[in-house]
């Protein structure tokens, strides 16, 4: 293999850094594939980071000792982060949005992956001091933000389905009372999917009284996992009082009104 220049070098090592978030590579590795000392490395890497830095794009973290390495987290400072939340409320206030029963129209959004990447790493950053080992969600429409926010803590994800499917084994299945419509649904999730002691981030895109995620966090009991806690990207203020008693949300749906075409969403601000 040709030389390769170091501009060239720090390109190819941030993408692999920024590829594999919160992945800890060693120094070694590094140094095999680009052939270069382990002095010359550690100039690249500062490079990276600096770059990073200036830009708000990320940090980069150097771990020491003989398991160390260096990871990329993904990350933005507080301000740039609220910023792009009212950007997104903004949007979302659009009078076209509403739906009858007072729902406000998000596909685009989650089904943007441009934007559920940004939101998921602003989730990961604002649980971080969770440490979950599964992010967990519900079909359907919150599974890109659900995935958005596994890739930014680099755990995997599970998806609980209203039905079980034979293809996914024997599954455990509770019935729950939505708390918006006040009506029995049944949820279910394979055995395989978590295992016992998994500390589990419920992720979902709308939540208005808590009952499909209070089925979630059962449901998780049910094979033995942890729930550490409740994201969404969305929460009603009301009612104020919610099915589960732990949660945050990056935006809150203050009021709706149908005929007049006004709804009222702000940012969570932390």
């Amino acid at each position: 293999m040709a030389r390769v220049k170091r501009l060239e070098r720090v390109v190819a090592l941030t993408k692999e850094l920024v590829d594999n978030p919160g992945e800890l590579f060693s120094f070694g590795l590094f140094c095999e594939k680009f052939s270069v000392a382990k002095s010359t490395l550690s100039e690249d890497v500062q490079a990276v980071r600096n770059g990073l830095a200036a830009y708000d794009l990320g940090v980069i973290e150097t771990v020491a000792g003989v398991s160390g390495g260096v990871r990329f987290i993904p990350y933005n400072t507080d301000e740039s982060n609220v910023n792009f939340l009212r950007d997104l409320s903004h949007k979302l206030q659009d009078p076209q949005r509403i739906l009858p029963g007072g729902m406000i129209y998000m596909n685009d959004i989650l089904f943007t992956p441009r934007t559920t990447m940004r939101l998921g790493e602003i989730i990961m950053q604002r649980s971080l001091d969770l440490h979950p080992d599964f992010v967990m969600t519900v079909e359907t429409k919150g599974i890109p933000l659900a995935l958005s926010v596994a890739r930014a803590f680099n755990i995997p994800m599970v998806m609980a389905r209203k039905e079980a499917r034979i293809t996914e084994g024997p599954a455990v299945s509770i019935s729950y009372l939505s708390g918006s419509t006040k009506k029995i649904q049944s949820m279910s999730l394979p055995k395989k999917a978590l295992p016992n002691g998994a500390k589990v981030l419920i992720v979902d895109d709308f939540m208005r009284a808590g009952g499909t995620a209070r089925g979630m966090e059962e449901l998780a009991h049910e094979v033995g996992a942890i729930v550490v806690g409740n994201y969404f990207l969305v929460a009603t203020k009301e009612p104020v009082k919610k099915i589960i008693k732990e949660y945050a949300s990056l935006l809150v749906l203050e009021s709706v009104d149908g005929e007049k075409k006004i709804s009222k969403i702000n940012p969570e601000i932390i």
